[in-house]
Parts: structure tokens; C-alpha cells; sequence
């Protein structure tokens, strides 16, 4: 992305850049490929962003929209020059990292998929929250939205709006299967509205397109158990639901784990009706191919440093 950061008044949102405290690390399967595989959280210097690493490969991949490979399902990162480097359902954990505020870290992951866990982002955050963060020396730079960008597919679209400071959603989606129907959810993130409205919203699919799924060689590793199933009327999950509108909140836990994608935080609206994967990211395309779409927005550096540096001087 190019363009000169504008420098805003103290007032404006200050963020001060972020990463983990400490390593931390899990094991669990891939939603699609079924595979066991070993995620390893750790800390990374001011201006790193989320990269990804393929430890069995020895190949970085950059958290960045324009990294993004496939958006079946899921939304699968890779290196267009490279076909077996590439690392799948990604959406899930860099929404936890928004949500916990976390701007720098790097990912190691041993296999093609991270880990899915229960289905939604609870299980990152849990483990963001036991690894703790840290304050950087550097400010977080936004994206600011300047002017509307749409994109659609039949009656499904999604567009990012100009807003005063930021991201506020709007999310809506529409199912013919009586268990979901219609619904709609409209919130401005938040790390509290993300942890207590969004996190716990699991991945969903229809009982009659699971075969159709893994015929396809997908969803092999999905079960009750970190996906909710829908048959008609009915939730087959033996728990049932964990909110009355967990499809919506999914969705739009989907779309923070792409829209984290723009490598910087975003001061917009997003407003989406019946969003995927790669509608999401089609409109992240579709913003940065304009440079009179968007601007990088810096706050103006505090007289006093962020805290981590002063208790280092007066230490």
C-alpha cells in the first residue's frame, strides 16, 4: 500500500502498537483437511503486522489481503508463486488478534490449516489472554475509508463507508433453512463487544451439503463439535445454540477476521448482506486499487511515551 501517513491531533484514536508477552502454543485439527497440526503464538517487533509461518516449510506468508489464495469456506493464505505454501482458515485467529489488540505476531503452524477448535474464536482469545501483550514503542497507523467502495454478487454485497473514527458493522444474511432465516447484527468493535458478542459464535453449515463438502475434500475434519449443523427447522447440535442469532454473529466474525487482512485498522462503516469470504475479500481489492479510496492515518505522538518505556528510563 502506498500513500503518506497524515499526522492526526492527540485527541483523535491513539493506538500505541501491541504484540504478546510470551509464547504460547496449542494443538488441534483443521476444520477442512482433518489434520492434527501445532500452532505456536510468539512475539514480534513494532511494524512485523501478522505473518504466518509454515514451520514445516520454512516459508513466511504476510497477513495481507493481497496474500489471500482461495476463499472457499474459508479464507487460505499462500504465496501465488508457491501452491504448497499456504496456510487455511486463518479468519477465526485474526479475529481473536483484533479482538485482543494485538498488531505484531508472528504464527507458526505446522500443516496446511490452523486448528478449529470449538468452531469459533474463543479458543485464540483464551490463548491471547494467557500469553498477555505487551505495549511497543510505536504508534498504529489507520486506514481511513474516504469514500464508499461496493462490491456485489447477485443480491449479495458488501461496501466499506466513510465513518468519523472506528469500525462500525452492519451485517444481515438470509437462509432458506427455518433454524436461521433471516437475521441482522449491527455493533461498533470494540475489544469489549468483540469479546462478549462476537467470539463465542461458532462456524455453521446445512446436514445436506456435508457429504457434498467432503466429496470435495472439504470439511474433514468437522464434527458437532466445532461446527453448529442446521437440518431445516432443526440444530442438530446436541447443546443446541449459544445465541439465539450465533449465525449472524458468526458472519460477522468472519468479516473482522478478513477485514484484519487490510494490515492496519480500519475507520469505517462496513455494512454486508449475505458476505462471504471472498466478497470480503473482493472489497478489500477493491479499496486499496484507488488511491482516492483510502488514506493511512497516524495520531500525533504523545508528549509522554508509552508506559513500557517510561518504567524502562526510570528503571
Amino acid at each position: 500500500m502506498d500513500g503518506l501517513p497524515l499526522t492526526l491531533p492527540l485527541q483523535t484514536t491513539l493506538t500505541v502498537q501491541r504484540t504478546l508477552a510470551a509464547p504460547i502454543d496449542c494443538v488441534g485439527i483443521g476444520l477442512h483437511s482433518g489434520r492434527r497440526v501445532r500452532l505456536v503464538l510468539s512475539p514480534a517487533p513494532a511494524d512485523t503486522g501478522i505473518v504466518f509461518r509454515r514451520s514445516d516449510l520454512g516459508r513466511d506468508i504476510p497477513a495481507r489481503f493481497d496474500h489471500v489464495v482461495d476463499t472457499r469456506l474459508c479464507t487460505v493464505l499462500g504465496l501465488p508463486d508457491e501452491p504448497l505454501v499456504r496456510v487455511g482458515t486463518v479468519e477465526h485467529l485474526m479475529a481473536a488478534l483484533v479482538g485482543a489488540g494485538i498488531h505484531n505476531a508472528l504464527v507458526e503452524v505446522d500443516g496446511p490449516e490452523l486448528p478449529i477448535h470449538d468452531g469459533s474464536a474463543a479458543a485464540f482469545l483464551f490463548l491471547l489472554d494467557c500469553a498477555g501483550s505487551v505495549e511497543l514503542d510505536e504508534m498504529m497507523p489507520q486506514i481511513e475509508v474516504r469514500r464508499t467502495v461496493r462490491v456485489a454478487q447477485g443480491d449479495a454485497f458488501a461496501e466499506l463507508r466513510p465513518a468519523p473514527f472506528g469500525l462500525d458493522m452492519a451485517v444481515s444474511i438470509a437462509f432458506d433453512a427455518a433454524a436461521i432465516g433471516r437475521q441482522a447484527l449491527s455493533l461498533r468493535l470494540t475489544p469489549d463487544s468483540f469479546r462478549d458478542e462476537v467470539a463465542r459464535a461458532r462456524t455453521f453449515t446445512l446436514a445436506g451439503e456435508v457429504a457434498q463438502l467432503r466429496a470435495a475434500g472439504l470439511a474433514r475434519g468437522g464434527s458437532l463439535e466445532n461446527a453448529v449443523v442446521v437440518d431445516g427447522a432443526r440444530v442438530l447440535n446436541p447443546g443446541g445454540l449459544r445465541m439465539v442469532d450465533e449465525f449472524v454473529r458468526h458472519k460477522l466474525l468472519d468479516a473482522v477476521g478478513d477485514l484484519a487482512l487490510a494490515g492496519a485498522p480500519l475507520r469505517a462503516r462496513f455494512v454486508a448482506h449475505k458476505c462471504g469470504h471472498a466478497l470480503n475479500n473482493r472489497l478489500l481489492r477493491a479499496l486499496f486499487a484507488e488511491a482516492a479510496n483510502w488514506r493511512l492515518v497516524l495520531p500525533a505522538q504523545p508528549a509522554i511515551a508509552p508506559r513500557r518505556r517510561a518504567e524502562a528510563e526510570a528503571a
